[in-house]
């Protein structure tokens, strides 16, 4: 760029162009750049937009811990953090970024799945953003008592995700009540320490919380009791809490009656005589999810749901036995209802679907997963009551087609989700649902009468597609990839597993796809290491990678992977056919990678796989590999891998040879 350039972009010192604008003004222009790359073109053309991004960036997420100390000196003004990707944190790294740094504006920080973090770096967190407000934990299998302690010091906390923290118990939930009496939202699931003494206790301590999950707990009746006492809590999450029953859902009835949202889903001792106690507590219902909890729905619940006719809007009974009747009474009951799940119910017809959406105009989720008696009668009822609809799924149900599918295109245009999963559909019926030209997730697997004309119909009309499956649609070919690069240049995850008659070819349209993050492209026997490359060079977003059983794939596709897929988090390369060399060069080179699957890579050595798990230690999270390994790698690796936190998963699975159909 020129000097006069320069000057006119606002990159040199003059006083003309962009800068000549005050940081505001040209802060606030980024707030309505909504790209991520637009934002990037700004950065780079003009010094005063760098400078104005400094100065106003609230956001900021970090892949790599070692560019850690300088972004946050570089964005005083960050109120949300995210070091869920940064692979290889740990205590003394998260420290040494925080001194010096000035945090005083951050309130939300994320730290999902990141185990080597513990309490020394949450206290050096803690301590560096007196503003705290919100932290995610989740996922930190390791993360125990003295890691809740350390974030009981945040006095100011109003959410806290320990979701899978599993070595908390009770001691720590103590500490975090007792800390942080201004919690609002709280979810403890999967830590099976926790009993009723810890949630009574929590209960007395944060009289504020109006969002709570102890899913998977072994909690009883008496942790509902405390629970029954909370004023202000409105979301009530427990999932698969096999002890408690309709007597627990009796003491929580009697309770505040300020519960929007309640989730008995998997609940095996729940009945519908406790869920109509529930409702009868609790007359300003929202949101009610009871997923495969019970196997019939009783008329005394039922003439309680219908009491909720203003207020509910949510209603999943996935899993039950229904009957026309039955949908006809929820229809006629809970008019104001904008999502319904009946996946896998048994009993689901025509005449029923028809009976509930006559009354339900405002629909806009319908889920019939697994409804195989449903046919295209179902879809002309809901075409013509529910014009609202935004998301139809429809997986295995094998009696519709494209005479249905047509109606719902028409009827909905604002349809931006439909599962299609085998329902053998055909190019018939993609050209109908091209005119969805809202459709942001298409899924279309096990579709085998798909083919690249049906492929070029959404390609040409459904450009802001950012999800596509076509799980074993064998019939695509390399010409439909070049349709769906050309026209759906948003698609960020695709599924081309099985379809097996793409090559190399193919995967050169791919690398148009700037956005793409995960790409499973899982026994592709014709692709080689030069489709990968296509793939990688072009892009650079992608964060997941299925490569288990693509044959021909060898060391010159991991060299490609390691030299262009920087940001690359998750990648599985079983039964590839790669050397001890390629994989300790690819571990070593991804800063990024965290999770690896390579089971049954035959080339590489005893030796090849130790110097490649060395290699990448400190990063690795989360590990498959073959059983037969762990008594011949060095006992001290293991150590080390576990020492930092990666948890690995041995599998015992014979070496079969599989072919693409």
């Amino acid at each position: 760029m020129s000097e006069e350039e320069a000057q006119r972009y606002g990159g040199g010192t003059g006083g003309g162009g962009v800068g000549a604008l005050s940081v505001d003004l040209l802060g606030q222009v980024l707030d309505r750049v909504l790209e991520r790359r637009d934002r990037k073109a700004c950065r780079l053309v003009s010094r005063a937009f760098a400078r104005a991004e400094a100065a106003h960036r609230r956001v900021l997420r970090v892949l790599r811990r070692e560019p850690l100390p300088r972004l946050l000196r570089a964005f005083p003004a960050l109120e949300r953090l995210d070091l869920s990707a940064c692979a290889s944190l740990d205590d003394a790294s998260l420290a040494a970024a925080l001194a010096g740094a000035d945090l005083g504006t951050v309130r939300q920080v994320c730290l999902a799945r990141a185990s080597g973090v513990g309490w020394r770096g949450l206290e050096a967190l803690v301590a560096a953003c007196p503003r705290l407000e919100a932290v995610d934990l989740s996922h930190c299998v390791g993360a125990g008592d003295r890691e809740a302690a350390a974030l009981a010091t945040a006095s100011g906390l109003r959410e806290l995700n320990l979701e899978k923290c599993l070595g908390v118990t009770d001691m720590g939930l103590a500490k975090v009540a007792v800390g942080c009496p201004r919690l609002e939202n709280l979810s403890f699931k999967w830590c099976r320490e926790i009993s009723d003494i810890g949630v009574d206790l929590l209960v007395k301590k944060c009289r504020e919380l109006r969002s709570l999950n102890i899913s998977y707990l072994k909690v009883s009746n008496e942790s509902l009791r405390s629970i029954s006492t909370l004023e202000k809590l409105e979301e009530l999450a427990m999932v698969a809490c096999s002890c408690i029953d309709d007597e627990g859902l009796e003491l929580l009835s009697r309770g505040s009656n300020s519960l929007q949202s309640v989730d008995v889903s998997r609940c095996d001792h729940v009945t519908s005589q406790g869920l109509a106690s529930l409702i009868d507590g609790h007359s300003f219902l929202q949101k009610l999810y009871a997923a495969d909890s019970l196997h019939e729905i009783g008329q005394h619940f039922l003439s309680k749901l219908v009491t909720l006719k203003a207020t509910l809007t949510v209603l999943r009974l996935d899993g039950f036995e229904v009957s026309c009747s039955l949908l006809s009474a929820i229809g006629e009951g809970c008019t104001n209802l904008v999502e319904i799940g009946l996946s896998k119910c048994n009993g689901v017809t025509d005449e029923g679907i028809s009976s509930l959406v006559a009354c339900c105009s405002y629909l806009r989720t319908i889920d019939l997963t697994c409804c195989n008696l449903v046919t295209n009668n179902s879809l002309d009822s809901i075409a013509d009551n529910c014009k609202l609809l935004e998301c139809l799924r429809l997986e295995s149900c094998s009696s519709i087609n494209e005479k249905g599918l047509e109606r719902i295109a028409s009827c909905c245009p604002n349809l931006k989700e439909i599962d299609l999963t085998d329902c053998g559909v055909n190019d018939e019926a993609l050209h109908h649902l091209a005119k969805c030209s809202e459709l942001l997730i298409l899924k279309l697997g096990l579709s085998s009468s798909i083919s690249d004309k049906g492929l070029g119909f959404i390609s040409s009309k459904c450009g802001k597609l950012i999800e596509l499956d076509l799980y074993r649609c064998s019939s695509i070919t390399d010409d439909g990839l070049a349709a769906l690069a050309n026209g759906c240049k948003k698609i960020k995850l695709l599924n081309l597993c099985y379809c097996n008659k793409i090559t190399d070819s193919g995967l050169s349209h791919l690398g148009a796809l700037e956005e793409l993050t995960n790409l499973e492209l899982r026994c592709l026997v014709r692709i080689t290491g030069i489709g990968i490359s296509s793939v990688v060079i072009g892009c650079k977003s992608l964060v997941e990678l299925d490569l288990k059983r693509c044959y021909s794939v060898d060391d010159s596709g991991l060299w490609a992977l390691a030299r262009y897929a920087l940001n690359l988090r998750q990648l599985t390369i079983s039964y590839c056919q790669v050397t001890g060399l390629g994989l300790c060069h690819l571990l070593s080179s991804l800063r990024c990678l965290q999770d690896v699957k390579m089971v049954h890579l035959s080339w590489v050595s005893i030796e090849g796989f130790e110097m490649a798990l060395r290699a990448a230690c400190g990063r690795l999270k989360k590990l498959k590999i073959l059983s037969g390994l762990k008594t011949v790698l060095s006992p001290d690796l293991l150590q080390l891998l576990q020492a930092c936190g990666c948890r690995i998963r041995w599998v015992n699975k014979p070496l079969v040879y599989k072919d693409a159909i």
